[in-house]
């Protein structure tokens, strides 16, 4: 079998190492302006050159650009160490926020270093997931003259659905790097991958472990026949795995029985049998006239067995071997080739299977890798958790006593099509319970694609509040993260020791804000550093975990956005950010469902706070040369844009205030940092722009708490989640909460205000209603300060 190509090495005639660094914030150079993302890079031996001969601090290095090759003088403030081999990988990628956002998240990127040739991925196609697999790891081009490194590819060859969708048979640019049928094969940078690990490898990444398509004679899937307790029998291979030198085959029994009891057979007692023929097709597989009306009518009863109705979305349990059961829901259901009995497609709730709803090289179903398994539909029993007759998940006590699911691996965030797999669909998110959404959508905003205030699951605590954190992190948010699911359970063990340890009577039972709720557990129990420090007027600095907008009725807004509210709020109040913060939760003008000020509020995709900042240099708004003056008054002049705080230069300063209506104005001086002073007479020089980007919006609509995040880089890329969006039975019933995509909402933030304003709330398409007209509270997140809080 192949082994993987690697990134290419520098330059090798110069015998000369390197050092590559990436931008985590823009930085202005001359004329131009080099953005956070940008990759650089500087010889090993000019570096260390530079910190052993100065004899002060080094703030600046001198480092070439691997975009453009340009040579600049970057501030060390803003650069971050790459080792070569990720350096190749996010070269590849053309989006320089995607290229940042890649870096700091780290999976993608740590999961690509230790990819092989062979290795099972989804790729991320035109907004599609589809499954492949890896054929070729390295660079497709020539290093240019003046750089060491050449971006570093991954060559895919599409399978499943995927098939005949790629751009190539593996050939690029005349040369062959792996060969695959025409328009399968892919070759796409980090990014657009979601890597599987090899399914029962524990080998590592010097010593793959063999392709067991052609290293093993069965597959999963195949039907076999093995000797137990001295009888012949017939079963299906569910996995094919290897322990030490001993290949093993999990195989389910054909014979018929309430359960499937999964034994593991070694690979030489072994006998393949059957599925020696062509490629099985659904569509074409003849079916008897019974059949065909048992799956029209989607009912999803077994006939034969006479047994409830099963159907797909319903959850059930399924007794596997020793006795060991799992839960999941059905996604599919039908019949698969040479198999008589009607089968079941799960999705389980935990990683105890062995496919992402793919057989036989052909996808049935869509889940998360090794949370899917097929078995028969009679193996299926309905999880009596979820039934009405079972105890109440309405009453508080039934939790009390019960230890609620746990992960303690710690998980990452779910980001791009890894988190549309994991948290998509019904019985998704967190299930609401008792008076619950406005923590449940918190919960999910804060948790579930980003990793900002992640200092709260880690902080070293004492207890009770360690108790506390450990609910928080092993009972929800890594639950949340690896199964795209938390019970009721959990969050109500959370509000319970809220309530016992006296912090609140009543948060287990009754209806709160968002705001109250973070306060608490931020606060008084975790005691984490505040996410906001401000200064008002020169007096004494304030600290606070979110910003609540208060600003007089502005006739002059119909459709505001959030940068107008937040510039707006922080004139009238005299109000200075003291430094950036990493995460910026902001509170709308407006008391719950009795009164809001603004029918519709525009989300700011970005936040620009720059002018915000206290004692940070700012830009003239005439001009664009280092601002000196700032001027109240006119920020709300007519004639100046609708946006932005006012400030000037001296110069564009006096003829501004040269007009008659604006003589009267009274601009205040600003701050000007000394080394901007100094370099601003040097030329044209241009203010680095501070920017938080949103990552989520909860909203608010008849006491009824949802919350929409922002799980990828694209403007479409929005789910909505509601904890409570529907019900299963009556008084002894339980809340289905349910996460849907919601790409609509790209629509009405290009809209024009005017045209937006116009819009009609009930004719909006899905739900982007709930977030123009009911936004409660934005969060924003800075990934570079991230870094260091």
């Amino acid at each position: 079998m192949a082994t993987a190509v690697r990134p290419n090495s520098p330059l090798p005639s110069q015998g000369d190492s390197y050092v590559y660094y990436i931008l985590t914030g823009d930085f202005p150079y001359g004329s131009k302006l080099f953005q956070a993302g940008s990759l650089c890079f500087l010889r090993e031996r000019t570096y260390l050159h530079s910190i052993t001969c100065s004899r002060t601090p080094t703030h600046y290095l001198r480092v070439t650009m691997l975009d453009d090759s340009s040579v600049v003088t970057v501030e060390a403030e803003v650069l971050q160490p790459v080792n070569e081999e990720e350096a190749a990988f996010l070269l590849a990628i053309n989006t320089l926020n995607e290229r940042l956002s890649c870096f700091l998240v780290r999976q993608s990127l740590e999961e690509a270093v230790k990819a092989t040739v062979g290795q099972q991925v989804v790729v991320d196609l035109n907004q599609q997931q589809f499954s492949g697999v890896i054929r070729y790891i390295g660079k497709i081009s020539k290093n240019p003259l003046s750089s060491p490194l050449c971006p570093s590819y991954f060559g895919v060859e599409l399978q499943g659905d995927g098939e005949g969708r790629g751009h190539s048979d593996g050939t690029y640019n005349g040369i062959e790097y792996f060969k695959c049928k025409q328009n399968n094969g892919l070759f796409l940078p980090v990014n657009k991958i979601q890597f599987i690990s090899v399914l029962g490898s524990n080998s590592t990444k010097e010593e793959p472990e063999p392709d067991v398509d052609e290293a093993v004679p069965v597959k999963v899937g195949d039907t076999v026949g093995f000797y137990l307790d001295d009888v012949f029998r017939r079963g299906v291979a569910m996995a094919v795995y290897k322990e030490g030198t001993q290949w093993l085959v999990n195989v389910c029994p054909e014979e018929e029985g309430p359960t499937d009891v999964f034994r593991d057979i070694p690979m030489d007692s072994i006998v393949k049998e059957g599925l020696l023929g062509p490629v099985f097709e659904p569509h074409k597989a003849p079916a008897s006239p019974r059949r065909m009306k048992r799956e029209r009518s989607g009912s999803g009863e077994d006939l034969e067995s006479g047994r409830q109705s099963l159907d797909v979305n319903s959850m059930v349990q399924i007794t596997l071997d020793k006795g060991n059961s799992v839960s999941g829901t059905i996604r599919w259901l039908g019949y698969l080739p040479n198999i008589k009995h009607r089968m079941a497609g799960v999705e389980l709730d935990q990683e105890k299977g062995i496919t992402d709803g793919e057989w036989q090289g052909m996808r049935y179903f869509h889940c998360p890798p090794k949370r899917g398994l097929f078995v028969k539909l009679q193996s299926c029993q309905p999880d009596m958790r979820f039934q009405s007759e079972s105890p109440t998940l309405l009453d508080p006590s039934a939790f009390r006593g019960t230890d609620s699911p746990q992960v303690q691996a710690n998980s990452p965030p779910l980001r791009n099509g890894t988190a549309v797999c994991v948290l998509k669909g019904r019985m998704r998110g967190i299930q609401g319970h008792c008076n619950s959404c406005y923590m449940d959508a918190a919960l999910f905003s804060l948790f579930s694609c980003t990793s900002v205030l992640d200092s709260m699951l880690f902080k070293p605590t004492l207890p009770p509040s360690g108790n506390i954190q450990k609910i928080l992190r092993d009972e929800i948010v890594n639950p949340l993260r690896r199964n795209g699911f938390v019970d009721a359970r959990s969050v109500m063990h959370l509000r319970e020791q809220l309530t016992e340890k006296g912090q609140c009577s009543s948060f287990a039972t009754s209806e709160k804000d968002p705001e109250e709720f973070l306060n608490l557990i931020m606060h008084h129990i975790l005691g984490i550093e505040p996410l906001l420090k401000l200064q008002s007027g020169g007096q004494k600095e304030q600290e606070c975990y979110y910003y609540q907008i208060f600003i007089d009725q502005q006739g002059d807004m119909v459709v505001p956005n959030v940068q107008q509210l937040v510039e707006r709020s922080f004139l009238s109040s005299n109000l200075k950010l003291a430094e950036i913060p990493s995460c910026f939760i902001i509170q709308m003008p407006r008391f719950g469902k009795e009164y809001k000020m603004f029918s519709k509020i525009s989300p700011s995709l970005e936040l620009d706070i720059t002018d915000l900042l206290l004692n940070s240099p700012r830009e003239c708004f005439v001009c664009g040369d280092v601002a000196t003056q700032e001027c109240a008054e006119c920020f709300r002049d007519q004639m100046f844009a609708d946006t932005g705080l006012k400030q000037f230069c001296d110069s564009c300063c006096r003829q501004v205030h040269s007009h008659y209506r604006r003589k009267t104005h009274q601009p205040t001086k600003l701050h000007v940092p000394q080394e901007f002073e100094v370099r601003s007479h040097m030329g044209s020089l241009r203010v680095p722009r501070e920017k938080m980007e949103l990552f989520a919006v909860l909203c608010i609509e008849t006491s009824h708490y949802v919350s929409f995040v922002k799980y990828g880089p694209e403007k479409e890329n929005w789910m909505f989640f509601d904890s409570m969006a529907d019900r299963h039975g009556d008084e002894n019933g339980f809340n289905i909460p349910i996460v849907t995509l919601c790409p609509e909402v790209a629509k009405y933030l290009q809209l024009p205000v005017a045209t937006l304003a116009m819009e009609q709330p009930r004719d909006m398409e899905g739900v982007a209603k709930r977030l123009f007209c009911d936004a409660y509270m934005y969060m924003y997140q800075s990934k570079k300060m991230a870094l260091y809080k």
